[in-house]
């Protein structure tokens, strides 16, 4: 494979803090590309770079001639009253249409403004692709997107006729979606740690590197032990040999000194605290409902939180997760239905948005409002102390919250709310922004908490480890109870299937609201099967766009010429169909 971008002995720094030191990278043609990482090792800022949008302090990146660079930030931000049609203006009609069919917008009108987090960040998925990218770049592009959207994207990107470079913390998204995996972290000698192949085949190699470092690290202590023992024997100096025995024991002790210093990782320390309450039902919901806008988010849900367990609640953005725990958290009321609570029932809720920071307090008055000592399990601990405990550094303690990463954020408020003893704890999405080694500590105690749990989140590896019972939102006011996620998945395939066979049923057969549709028998026969035709279209251009970026055909002249004029003419098929459907979706009642 061709190599489209190369990046050598990058270095940058934020103020006297540096982020990453002679980092170097390649990515070639087709390649996918997994990017981890601690929170702060500079993950955001390398992709940066690579995008061209920021300058490194040293080093360069250079990347193949006429070779087009998408980055999608992990905030997009649009003008507000722009609609999609705006965002994604094309002059390519076909490539326009194609675009917002693979990002699944139906109402080219939409206000940018009006979109949910999910849909905003498909939106800047589908700036890119309408621009025909090489090479994409993508931070952190799970985050806000429901797990439809996780699993639209891994078809996108595995689909796809570019290569790409994606900052993630999802495991289950890198192990699907990579064929490298990189991890950017000052453990390593380059600063990155590079392997072909998903995240599984990362885990093991790194593992064995790390091991072999270790017994680097434990061989030079040896030796150093040896050389300092020959140094207190008070080696005379003068001579040629002597002279060099003594430089070559300090290199050991410096080369000793960066090893042990690779080596030395820690990780955040998390372990809510629970209350000694032997209640067995803390939270009883019965028949609830909830509406919102004139819209039924769920309806006749029952449920019943008692210690131990862990609910899992899952379904598309807009479906009503959030509202769910904000009624379990007394912010709302049920629209319909019960909702029984133990006598003072403690509840800790870590809400998605983050809302409860101030930006602009420091991180010392953010753990400790009022002194210099929060009590932890009823002891004092100084603020000091609790921040190392979440990684920070003492020169941290005064820094805006405002200017912490996602992830830095993310563990301020953990660090927060295991300071308020539980009965029951309400999570929406708490792994947004974490690194996977935090991630990991948060299973672990979520694990021993023996109060209730109720998790939202997007991370199908914490849901499968985690949920003892999903209850699923369907969208549409529907809500069941299943005993894992993978049974609430299969429940919502089996439901795709029947609509899907509904919809080829004859038309006489169908309810009598089908006659509303002013289409002929043959039209409508055409319009249920137009989406799938439209599907199959756009599966085709796609094949025709891998042949055409394949090194064999590019450089073959006849072949490159077939190539284009098979895509000139499934990209008029794309575009014909398009247009059909918007003409018989205008002709419905």
């Amino acid at each position: 494979m061709a190599v489209l971008l190369t990046a050598n002995s990058l270095t940058k720094s934020f103020g006297t803090r540096v982020l990453f030191r002679g980092v170097s990278l390649t990515v070639s043609d087709g390649e996918r590309m997994g990017l981890i990482g601690p929170n702060g090792a500079g993950k955001t800022t390398l992709m940066r770079v690579l995008a061209g949008l920021d300058t490194p302090d040293e080093g360069e990146v250079a990347a193949r001639k006429l070779t087009r660079v998408g980055y999608v930030p992990q905030e997009p931000e649009f003008d507000a009253q722009a609609t999609v049609a705006e965002v994604l203006a094309c002059e390519d009609t076909a490539r326009f249409q194609v675009t917002l069919g693979k990002a699944g917008f139906r109402d080219p009108a939409a206000r940018a403004g009006e979109l949910s987090g999910g849909w905003r960040k498909r939106l800047a998925i589908a700036r890119e692709l309408v621009a025909a990218p090489d090479l994409l770049l993508l931070d952190e592009p799970t985050n806000h997107l429901d797990l439809e959207g996780i699993q639209w994207l891994e078809k996108l990107l595995k689909a796809g006729p570019f290569a790409s470079i994606f900052v993630s913390h999802d495991r289950y998204f890198l192990e699907s979606v990579s064929t490298r995996l990189g991890e950017l972290n000052r453990v390593y000698p380059e600063g990155v740690f590079v392997v072909p192949g998903n995240y599984s085949e990362f885990l093991a190699r790194r593992e064995d590197f790390l091991a072999a470092q270790q017994k680097l690290e434990e061989s030079l202590a040896n030796k150093v032990d040896r050389e300092i023992e020959w140094l207190r024997r008070g080696p005379k100096a003068r001579t040629t040999k002597s002279r060099a025995r003594i430089d070559q024991a300090g290199r050991l002790m410096a080369e000793l000194a960066a090893v042990a210093a690779r080596n030395a990782s820690s990780t955040a320390q998390i372990d809510f605290t629970a209350t000694d309450r032997k209640t067995k039902r803390l939270i009883a919901c019965e028949g609830i409902a909830a509406r919102a806008g004139g819209r039924t988010l769920f309806e006749n849900l029952n449920l019943t939180l008692s210690p131990g367990l862990c609910l899992g609640l899952v379904g598309p953005n807009g479906s009503g997760k959030t509202t769910l725990l904000r009624l379990l958290n007394e912010e709302l009321a049920p629209s319909a239905g019960v909702v029984t609570r133990a006598d003072n029932l403690r509840v800790v809720y870590f809400e998605q948005n983050r809302e409860s920071l101030d930006p602009g307090v420091s991180l010392r008055r953010s753990l400790a409002p009022e002194a210099d000592l929060v009590v932890y399990r009823d002891r004092p601990v100084h603020v000091a102390g609790w921040a190392k405990r979440f990684l920070f550094s003492a020169e941290q303690i005064e820094v805006p919250v405002g200017q912490l990463s996602g992830g830095e954020r993310a563990r301020v408020l953990i660090a927060r709310l295991m300071l308020q003893p539980a009965d029951v704890l309400l999570l929406d999405e708490p792994t947004n922004d974490l690194d996977i080694p935090t991630l990991e500590v948060l299973e672990e105690s979520l694990a021993d908490f023996p109060g209730a749990l109720v998790l939202v989140t997007h991370d199908r590896y914490l849901l499968d480890r985690l949920a003892t019972v999903v209850v699923g939102l369907d969208g549409e006011g529907g809500a069941g109870v299943f005993a894992d996620y993978p049974q609430w998945e299969a429940w919502l395939a089996e439901r795709a299937r029947a609509r899907s066979a509904s919809r080829e049923r004859p038309a006489e057969s169908r309810p009598a609201a089908a006659a509303k549709k002013k289409l002929s028998y043959i039209e409508q026969r055409e319009w249920d099967g137009i989406e799938e035709r439209i599907l199959e279209a756009e599966s085709a251009l796609e094949a025709v766009e891998r042949e055409m970026h394949a090194p064999e055909v590019v450089s073959d002249g006849p072949r490159l010429q077939d190539c284009c004029a098979r895509l000139q003419a499934a990209q008029a098929e794309a575009d014909r169909l398009y247009s059909r459907w918007a003409e018989l979706e205008s002709r419905l009642v």
